[in-house]
């Protein structure tokens, strides 16, 4: 699976994390300006043109603080029948696990302010929403800094990942290392991005 942005990287290992560092503050002060209720159209645009297939097992994300609000697009799909997985954050330098989880379940508090599924079945997700600070065109992602999703990505050759931000989280070009996994597509409150592995 050849997902890294670059056989080597572009930068030295110490700019790479202070322009990543920058860009995060700039997303972060950008996504302050934005409504999570957003989330309502972000649904709209995936169910209409960018769907899981039927039966695939979606893993979503519950939303923290000012971030885009995807749990109408999670509740959407599973009316339609879709398995929903929500992840669980494990040690530091682990991928994440996925455990299932349906609407009206509580959730327990995880680490760094996550909510996750106390109880349920571990399932692999073949379709996977992945939450962001920024992103581009070329479907560089700028996380949180822990880079669970850059580990956990590799482990799921052939499924999908589509991230989930506010069109004005999208930047000219992500701050992006050869451990950097890119998505598939990124979904906005404006539509869906299918993104350009090329660039």
């Amino acid at each position: 699976m050849v997902a890294p942005h670059s056989p080597s990287a572009p930068f030295c290992d110490v700019l790479l994390r202070e322009l990543k560092a920058e860009a995060r503050m700039a997303a972060l002060a950008r996504r302050e300006a934005c409504d999570p209720a957003l989330g309502a159209r972000l649904a709209e645009h995936v169910l209409a043109g960018f769907p899981p297939p039927p039966g695939a097992v979606v893993a979503g994300f519950w939303p923290m603080g000012r971030e885009i609000d995807i749990r109408p697009l999670l509740l959407a799909l599973a009316g339609r029948g879709h398995p929903i997985a929500l992840p669980v954050t494990p040690k530091r330098g682990l991928p994440l696990a996925f455990r299932q989880w349906r609407p009206g379940e509580p959730l327990g508090r995880g680490p760094m302010g996550t909510r996750q599924p106390e109880a349920g079945g571990i399932l692999r997700p073949d379709w996977l929403l992945v939450p962001l600070l920024a992103f581009d065109r070329a479907g560089r992602r700028l996380g949180y800094g822990g880079g669970y999703y850059d580990r956990t990505l590799p482990t799921l050759p052939g499924a999908t990942s589509l991230g989930c931000a506010y069109a004005a989280q999208e930047m000219p070009e992500v701050p992006a290392g050869p451990e950097d996994w890119r998505l598939d597509a990124v979904a906005t409150e404006a539509g869906v991005i299918r993104t350009d592995r090329d660039a």
